[in-house]
């Protein structure tokens, strides 16, 4: 990574540079100007810095440049003054995009914006302090398809002419103070996938024309101040799929019938509004709905039977509503369910005992006064059926004491007699087999009493510690036994050179007398991908970056093993939980496939396991268990997000993409219109030493290679299970990119 200050005329001397790549490095002080004299520069990405001061207007001298990125520094603009430069750019005909977001611009945005190129397909100024009205005329900036402006204090309305961006494919407003109707137009943007509004000062109804959007993957309006019901128009989108989010707008009324058509719909959010009415049998249409959140409305009936065919469901919220009745038991099957919140209604009988009520502190039922039963953490009254099973077993207690006694004092004798003859203590360490043992005492010494020196990291079921990979149950967690169990009973009999090798395990007692479980690993200097791809920016150590080579490799290795584990192995097993923080590597760079604390064996000859118990619940990386499914297809799926990540260097739950847009959407876009922009950094000045030029022919093949990456991404991670890659043909289409990539560092 790079530091200092950039000369203010390094480039006073180059005017055949076309493209600039400084982004992500430490660089401090002003924007060069010299940059103007590299008259033929296209490109620059001087992002990611610590660069201030403001954008000189010289900048507009570039009338070759077609992509501007200055996000994530801290160049700033306070006054009209410190605006000139984007006038300067309208000079700029072929600017495509612009990208300025994250950064300290202020004050407003000049009239000027409305008059950059035609060209232009991408505008960013999120996350800044610019205030003020949006430009009245940024309707002409026709073939624009991205816009962010979220998080500033924009106020105003949204100009009218926005409903004339007939390209616009993604924009997004949310926080910020705009205020007025949503335009009447709006329904003109039909390629638009992600409309991006919450936490605004909108008023009057939501516009029905929003119906016409027949491409919306995601609509967030939460938030606002609008007026009257849900327009049913809403729920006739057949693309909504990623969230429909109504949160706290102020609406009225009954939810529409027509929620049942929407069938791909992820997320539905109309909590905190005065919703009333009953919910809807239709409900049980929307096939792939997993969070539901209807919380803090006026809804009373009961909760419908059609709800136990949402077999994905992960999270519901029905809480301070007027719902009555029972609570239904087929809440208790849903096995990826871990959120479920009934307070405050009037549910009467008995609580389940099975599925989600098993964990207390994954349910919340306070606030129904006629609720019985349930597990003991709930602390419940029991049920009147339950009373008369305790007194009908209350009869048989004379013969049971009677006979206890009798066995009692039956077994003192025999221990006097056996301890005479024996004085073996109790072993600390059970068998486990397939598995050498080893005993806590041994592990205490061999960490330092598991000290916080050797600590490695921390996850849902375990702790991991030095010397070796030392892997220490946490036991308290609902499921970390299971866990143990699976790893162990997953790896007893598989031996492969890209899965992590079990060296021995512990059963036993701990030194307070609790129990302690852990499984000893083979240590993994390397670390993992997920540290590789995504390394820790407070550390100051100097990190390397994996180059093209070394990811597909590693993808090589991953794809080996779930070939071995889904066919090849003694029996198959499906890993359900592959992500890059589980990709292990060691001293030679070579992978190994970790923590099977989730896997699942299947029956022979078969590549779907019934009546799973396991979670699978990584959004965005792994696919959520559909019915009670468990399959070698949510391990390809699983396995193209894995690849998907590696290209990018995008983390599949990051930050960018908490608003509707997955990493998945993200690469698919980008194939379409610019598959360099979606590619890591890194990666990319990897390419040709970072100074790329289309005409060379070592360039062209790694470009090719990243697309073919990408490509078998997509593939992998299909909706359809029965239309993604096996992993045979994972492996000889990596073997084939592998060997051209090879081939060029022969020659």
């Amino acid at each position: 990574m790079l530091s200092g200050t950039i000369p203010t005329n390094a480039f006073a001397t180059l005017p055949q540079l076309e493209q600039l790549f400084l982004d992500h490095n430490k660089f401090h002080g002003y924007f060069p100007v010299s940059l103007a004299n590299a008259s033929n520069l296209s490109v620059i990405q001087i992002g990611a810095n610590f660069l201030s001061g403001v954008v000189p207007p010289e900048i507009g001298r570039l009338r070759n440049l077609k992509w501007l990125t200055l996000a994530e520094t801290l160049i700033e603009a306070k006054d009209p003054q410190d605006w000139k430069f984007i006038t300067a750019l309208t000079n700029c005909s072929q600017l495509e995009h612009l990208l300025l977001g994250s950064c300290q611009f202020g004050g407003q945005l000049p009239d000027s914006l409305s008059n950059l190129s035609t060209s232009l397909i991408n505008l960013q100024v999120y996350s800044n302090k610019i205030s003020g009205s949006l430009p009245k005329d940024i309707g002409n900036l026709i073939n624009l398809r991205t816009l962010s402006l979220h998080k500033n204090y924009f106020t105003g309305i949204l100009p009218s002419s926005l409903t004339r961006l007939a390209s616009l494919n993604a924009f997004s407003a949310r926080s910020n103070r705009i205020g007025g109707e949503i335009p009447l137009n709006i329904g003109n943007l039909t390629e638009l996938t992600k409309f991006i509004l919450n936490g605004n000062a909108f008023s009057g109804r939501i516009p029905s024309t929003l119906g016409n959007l027949s491409k919306l993957l995601a609509l967030d309006l939460a938030s606002n101040h609008f007026t009257g019901s849900v327009p049913s128009e809403l729920f006739s989108i057949p693309t909504l799929s990623i969230i429909l989010n109504l949160y706290s707008s102020n609406l009225e009324g009954p939810i529409p019938q027509e929620i049942g058509n929407l069938k791909n719909l992820v997320e539905f959010n109309a909590e905190s509004n005065k919703l009333s009415g009953e919910i809807l049998a239709s409900i049980g249409e929307c096939e792939l709905l997993q969070n539901v959140y209807l919380d803090n409305n006026l809804l009373n009936g009961t909760i419908p039977p059609s709800l136990s065919l949402l077999k994905g469901l992960t999270a519901v919220d029905l809480s301070n509503n007027n719902l009555s009745g029972h609570i239904p038991k087929f809440l208790g099957n849903f096995t990826t369910l871990y959120y479920l919140n009934l307070s405050f209604n009037s549910f009467i009988g008995e609580v389940p005992k099975c599925g989600v009520f098993e964990n207390a502190s994954a349910i919340s039922i306070q606030g129904n006064d006629k609720l019985c039963g349930g597990v003991p953490d709930l602390h419940l009254p029991p049920c009147p059926s339950e009373l008369r099973r305790r007194m009908h077993k209350s009869s048989l207690v004379p013969i049971v004491v009677s006979l206890t006694a009798t066995t009692v004092v039956l077994s003192m004798i025999c221990a006097f007699f056996s301890c005479r003859k024996s004085t073996t203590k109790i072993p600390l360490i059970t068998s486990m087999q397939g598995h050498p043992l080893i005993s806590y005492p041994q592990l205490a010494r061999a960490t330092d009493g598991f000290s916080n020196t050797n600590l490695l990291g921390s996850g849902t079921f375990g702790t991991v510690f030095m010397p070796k990979m030392v892997k220490v149950l946490k036991l308290q967690t609902p499921g970390a036994l299971k866990s143990f169990t699976a790893e162990c009973e997953a790896l007893r009999n598989l031996r492969h050179r890209n899965l992590v090798k079990i060296i021995t395990a512990c059963s036993s007692i701990d030194n307070t007398g609790n129990d302690f479980k852990a499984i000893v690993l083979d240590f993994m200097p390397n670390g993992n991908l997920e540290g590789w791809l995504h390394p820790d920016k407070s550390d100051q150590t100097e990190h390397r970056y994996l180059n093209l080579l070394e990811r597909v490799s590693i993808l090589l290795d991953v794809a080996y093993a779930l070939d071995y584990l889904h066919w090849n192995g003694p029996t198959p097993v499906v890993h359900c939980d592959l992500k890059s923080s589980n990709v292990l590597l060691d001293a030679d760079m070579v992978a190994h496939v970790g923590d099977f604390g989730l896997a699942k064996i299947l029956v022979e000859g078969s590549s779907m396991f019934k009546q799973s118990t396991s979670s699978m619940g990584f959004r965005g990386t792994i696919e959520y268990g559909a019915g009670n499914m468990v399959s070698t297809n949510g391990d390809i799926y699983s396995y193209g997000i894995l690849v998907l990540e590696a290209v990018t260097g995008k983390k599949p739950a990051g930050s960018e993409f908490r608003q509707g847009l997955s990493l998945r959407e993200y690469v698919k876009f980008g194939l379409q219109d610019d598959v360099m922009g979606i590619v890591d950094v890194h990666l990319s000045m990897d390419l040709t030493n970072g100074l790329p030029t289309e005409n060379d022919a070592t360039y062209k093949r790694k470009a090719e290679c990243i697309v073919l990456l990408l490509k078998l991404g997509m593939s992998c991670s299909q909706e359809l299970p029965s239309s993604r890659s096996s992993t045979g043909d994972i492996v000889r289409e990596l073997l084939a990119i592998k060997e051209s990539l090879s081939s060029e560092h022969r020659t």
